[in-house]
């Protein structure tokens, strides 16, 4: 019997207290702001997150799917570097020695970045994508890249080259998408944070499903050089994190202008964990009626009811609102515009759903198209005159809860029309508009429930402090997901018929 080593010490504590549940004794439980306050403080180290976060990715990824591949070498190398810099006094900022996953749409040099599709299981990109390099800068440890529905082109994560993505609050379910895997790690908590895109509400989806934190920011405060798009125009990318604090200090790490990204605008530097904490008290909100509360579960919209009340305590007023249609903003173009060389030489290693989708885009007319963009153009100039008599608006996350994954994988392989009229998040993309997720409650059957929070045109401050403050008046954003070892994996059906 071979002596244990310091390594084969710590993953034995940290599987042992994995198998408890979440308990105190595993960092990887930690708040990224607490375990930022304690590399700060020297009480923990860098290597210390990274072991904890790859020990909970051995025991529960294979549950999951949450990562397409994990980084142990370099990220160990990475927290090797960055426990000298802690040893010598010299921390880079709030994200020093913390492990964040990417969505394995974000370019990252000498890793590969599939989009979750064999169109690309074996690119691997020369250079890193700017917010990339910028999580590096700020001394963030890479830990991996997460699963996503193939090329962020669906809401449920069930549509992967690399199987289909769980919820962790419940195995059977989906955890929404695209970035379903970047939500099912932070919440299992295979990491502080991650990053997600979000086109048509793929940041805040698997937000809502997972009862987590995610943030849209202000389209072009955060740079998408290095991403594969999805549509250009409607592209964004932020944290996803299981606080509003952690998502603060994510976005302040982000955020910034680059001009070789023509989604990127100039705006002028803020300190948005500052900007979190002013008091909201003197906000005004609009409650987003129609029709973002039609043909609402009965669960969800208890929840949501419930998350008012809370918030009318919380602020100055409350009125009805209103925000100008999206219709007739038809931008398919763009995302034919990004694949049509690869689909004319391998559409057979596109997935069915995904091929749908991309013939859409093809009929395209280059007349609507421009017709489109003229409009969103418009709107995006105009957006923030809809908020003279309101500051921040809400509005349920999304109208249902997730999907058995069975359920999902059987409606994308056979439905040809989408529901868009059920859909409560695309329409902040064309705004262009911060937004945020923040969990409100559960289901009856113990399925997380979000509340959408958003506001004019780079709002972060606002949009986060009421998040906050939502968040520090509820408990809701403290429950963890009843996950442990032995948790079983219900396997996929092998009937068409809808399981769950």
């Amino acid at each position: 019997m071979h002596p244990i080593t310091r390594r084969e010490f710590t993953l034995t504590v940290l599987s042992a207290a994995a198998g408890r549940g979440l308990a105190a004794e595993d960092p990887a439980g930690l708040s990224l702001a607490r375990a930022s306050e304690m590399i700060r403080a020297g009480s923990l180290t860098p290597t210390r997150l990274v072991e904890a976060c790859l020990a909970r990715i051995e025991m529960y990824n294979p549950k999951l799917n949450a990562y397409i591949t994990v980084m142990r070498d370099s990220a160990r190398a990475q927290a090797r570097a960055l426990d000298a810099e802690q040893k010598a006094g010299k921390l880079r900022g709030p994200l020093h020695g913390i492990p964040i996953a990417l969505k394995d749409n974000i370019d990252t040099a000498g890793v590969r970045t599939t989009a979750a599709s064999a169109v690309f299981d074996d690119r691997i990109p020369d250079e890193d994508a700017e917010v990339t390099r910028r999580l590096k800068a700020a001394g963030a440890v890479l830990i991996g890249k997460t699963n996503l529905h193939e090329f962020a082109m669906g809401g449920t994560s069930a549509t992967s080259y690399y199987g289909p993505v769980r919820n962790p609050w419940s195995l059977s379910r989906n955890p929404g998408g695209s970035s379903g895997g970047s939500a099912a790690a932070v919440a299992a908590e295979l990491c502080y944070g991650a990053l997600g895109t979000d086109t048509g509400g793929s940041i805040r989806t698997p937000a809502s499903f997972c009862a987590i934190v995610g943030l849209k920011p202000t389209y072009g405060l955060v740079s998408i050089r290095g991403i594969i798009p999805l549509t250009l125009s409607l592209d964004h990318c932020g944290p996803m994190t299981r606080t509003v604090a952690d998502a603060a200090m994510m976005l302040n790490a982000l955020a910034g202008y680059d001009r070789l990204d023509i989604a990127s605008v100039e705006h002028a530097p803020e300190d948005y964990l500052a900007a979190a904490k002013q008091p909201a008290s003197g906000f005004r909100l609009g409650i987003l009626r129609a029709p973002y509360f039609d043909l609402l579960d009965a669960d969800v919209s208890k929840a949501v009811e419930e998350a008012i009340g809370v918030l009318g305590k919380l602020t100055r007023s409350m009125t009805d609102a209103v925000l100008p249609s999206t219709r007739g903003i038809a931008l398919g173009g763009e995302t034919y515009a990004y694949h049509e060389e690869l689909y004319s030489k391998m559409a057979g290693r596109y997935m069915i759903p995904t091929r749908r989708g991309l013939q859409n885009g093809a009929n395209a007319k280059a007349a609507d198209y421009v017709r489109g963009r003229w409009k969103l153009e418009l709107l995006r100039r105009t957006i923030d005159d809809a908020f003279r008599e309101f500051d921040l608006v809400v509005l349920p996350t999304r109208r249902r809860t997730p999907r058995t994954v069975d359920a999902s994988i059987k409606r994308e392989e056979s439905e040809k029309i989408r529901n868009p009229e059920l859909e409560n998040t695309g329409q902040f993309n064309v705004y262009g508009i911060p937004a945020i997720s923040v969990p409100c409650g559960f289901t009856s059957g113990g399925l997380p429930v979000g509340l959408m929070i958003a506001g004019p045109r780079f709002s972060e401050g606002k949009v986060l402090a009421l998040a906050q403050a939502y968040e520090r008046a509820t408990e809701w954003h403290a429950r963890k997901p009843p996950l442990l070892p032995d948790t079983p994996v219900p396997p996929l059906a092998t009937t068409d018929e809808e399981k769950g």
